[in-house]
């Protein structure tokens, strides 16, 4: 029996390995189609995937790459309060 790996997932995989990827990236890698409705599913799954601004040490253009971190302790007090009041 053989399991099919969503996209979500490779992009889970990917983050959690260490990855930083821009929305380009994500669609040419995984074939995604709508990077933003991937991260926000990943998001409310429970992953604390940010958007961080760079920029290239190249040519100083601007770009953003999504990546794993750690929440901060007011965004996980904020989370728990929301669930108290929902």
């Amino acid at each position: 029996m053989t399991t099919k790996t969503t996209q979500a997932t490779k992009v889970a995989t990917a983050l959690v390995n260490g990855a930083e990827l821009t929305a380009k990236q994500i669609s040419s890698r995984y074939g995604v189609k709508n990077v933003r409705a991937v991260i926000s599913q990943l998001r409310s799954e429970g992953f604390s995937i940010y958007l961080n601004k760079r920029v290239s040490s190249f040519d100083g253009e601007t770009y953003m790459k999504y990546m794993l971190g750690t929440p901060t302790k007011a965004v996980v007090a904020a989370g728990y309060k929301a669930l108290r009041t929902a």
